[in-house]
């Protein structure tokens, strides 16, 4: 397998990439770094847009502009470098908690995710999976959904819209839940794949781990693709949470693959730098840039935040 270099500028902690098919341009958010960023690769041109606070995730708004989820507000921006406009509040304390993971469905509306970020102490499952809807006229609502999460992953819908995935990271495991005709989870998910946690004592550049399930996106056929961090790869799992496909990756810690390009078969893959080791960032330099190959199977398109009268 051959990656490329899409990008050469790291992020400290790059994530929720999506491929723009109107304006044929990437579009990721470096969550620690505080900014939104695109590249046109037929240029290989990058712009950059500093943000008030840490950017969770982004989803694109038909006409132009973004939805945004800052660390616990949802705003909406009508152009790129545009006014940031409140649409809603997400219902956390932000001293620890933040938006984290998300993207929007095929119905137009934005889910978010939230992480658990303490102080200090271990992680709490207190993060949730939230549905904000724009759609109408009257004002924005913000529905929790799923929760028991410390760090809320992995959120990607199967083609038809029947099944959603979802994970939380330290569990190692992600699964699925079959949807009703609203697209919303019911019931009790099902594991789609559970990997091996990480063992006592481990350290980075040591073997006998395989990393935990981060973003993920879902292709044309309803394969899931999940960004394993800190295992060096990235895994295509069949809907029965088989694998089908195991690409190591120049770096070790990829947060969330996105397909892509014109034809939507090019997968992009965010990673993080921050917190690294010194002696890791030497030997895999291209931690926290994004790097690139060309897959079989097309990508799903991106799908467009409604934002109603908004």
């Amino acid at each position: 397998m051959t990656w490329t270099a899409a990008t050469t500028e790291p992020s400290q902690l790059g994530e929720s990439p999506f491929w723009h098919p109107d304006e044929r341009r990437l579009y990721w958010v470096d969550i620690s770094g505080r900014r939104v960023s695109r590249l046109d690769p037929a240029s290989g041109a990058v712009e950059h847009w500093p943000m008030p606070t840490e950017p969770g995730c982004i989803a694109p708004v038909p006409g132009g502009g973004l939805v945004l989820a800052l660390r616990a507000e949802v705003v909406l921006a009508r152009q790129w470098q545009g006014t940031l406009e409140p649409i809603a509040r997400l219902p956390f304390d932000p001293a620890t908690q933040r938006a984290n993971d998300g993207k929007c469905d095929a119905l137009g509306r934005f889910w978010v995710g939230s992480i658990h970020e303490p102080q200090a102490g271990p992680r709490q499952r207190v993060a949730a999976l939230y549905c904000i809807d724009a759609r109408g006229t009257g004002p924005a609502t913000v529905r929790r959904v799923l929760d028991g999460a410390a760090t809320a992953n992995g959120l990607a819908w199967s083609p038809d819209g029947g099944t959603m995935y979802w994970c939380d990271t330290p569990s190692h495991t992600v699964h699925a839940w079959a949807c009703d005709g609203d697209l919303m989870p019911q019931g009790a998910p099902r594991v789609l794949r559970s990997f091996e946690p990480k063992p006592a004592g481990w350290q980075p550049g040591q073997t006998g781990y395989g990393g935990r399930p981060d973003g993920a996106s879902v292709d044309a056929e309803g394969a899931y693709w999940s960004a394993l961090y800190e295992g060096e790869r990235v895994v295509r799992l069949s809907p029965r949470g088989e694998v089908l496909a195991d690409l190591a990756l120049p770096l070790r810690c990829p947060t969330m693959p996105c397909l892509g390009g014109d034809d939507g078969r090019t997968l992009f893959v965010t990673s993080a730098s921050h917190g690294r080791p010194a002696d890791e960032l030497a030997a895999l330099p291209q931690s926290g840039c994004i790097v690139s190959t060309r897959v079989e199977v097309p990508g799903l398109p991106v799908a467009f935040f409604d934002a109603g009268a908004h």
